[in-house]
């Protein structure tokens, strides 16, 4: 029997995975409570509260229900609950499903079990309404260790509000050689920000080997429908 691990939960559903490279397949969605950023483009500001306690078993016996072998763990910042957060992937993982955990990489990921895809999310000077120089941003947007725990499993992702921002995420791209890193390196435009076309003849222009990532969710349900 599992020991009693409390989860600060917002929600569970089913739904398709909306972005990356296992977009479009039957995916569970844990979203963990709490955030420790605050993006300008944020589309779950529901997610900041306490959430609903719930035990890893209870969560595992939700998701099952569903009968899919995908399962995403998402927030907020679900790296928050650290241990009790590593427990239910790990849980995941014995019980053989593919595990996409979604972070904005401020906190280590070194504990996380090895089988885990990490989605990780590198806050821009823009996104978060702050100069790329900005002492402030620099010891906040990111923790740089993770970096060196990435895999070929995992992948990088960029949300791009401006021209700035996208000059500043391929400059990171090349200063940090992600692309021996990971497996994939997402460009993803913001939503009510940036026209998807505009970022695609940017990344033509520098024959920029990273792929667009758009949000398939907001477009078969719209933006404003939560839970999908």
């Amino acid at each position: 029997m599992l020991p009693r691990a409390m989860l600060r939960l917002v929600e569970i559903f089913n739904s398709i995975q909306g972005e990356g490279t296992h977009s479009g397949l039957p995916c569970a969605f844990v979203r963990l409570a709490a955030c420790n950023l605050r993006c300008g483009y944020c589309d779950t500001p529901y997610s900041f509260g306490k959430g609903e306690k719930r035990t890893v078993e209870s969560v595992l016996q939700e998701v099952d229900a569903f009968g899919v072998r995908h399962v995403c763990i998402t927030g907020g910042e679900p790296m928050l609950q650290l241990e009790e957060v590593t427990r239910l992937m790990e849980s995941f993982v014995q019980r053989n499903y593919t595990v996409l955990l979604e972070t904005n990489g401020t906190i280590s990921l070194a504990s996380i079990p090895e089988q885990v895809v990490k989605v990780m999310d590198v806050k821009t000077p823009d996104g978060l309404g702050m100069a790329p120089d900005d002492e402030r941003f620099l010891r906040t947007h990111l923790d740089y260790s993770n970096l060196d725990l990435l895999t070929t499993r995992d992948e990088v992702k960029f949300v791009v509000t401006s021209r700035a921002d996208y000059e500043w995420s391929r400059e990171f791209v090349e200063q940090h050689g992600l692309r021996m890193r990971c497996g994939q390196i997402l460009f993803s435009p913001s939503w009510s920000e940036l026209e998807p076309s505009q970022l695609v003849e940017w990344i033509l222009e520098d024959r920029l080997a990273v792929r667009v990532n758009l949000q398939l969710h907001k477009y078969v349900w719209g933006p404003e429908t939560a839970g999908v």
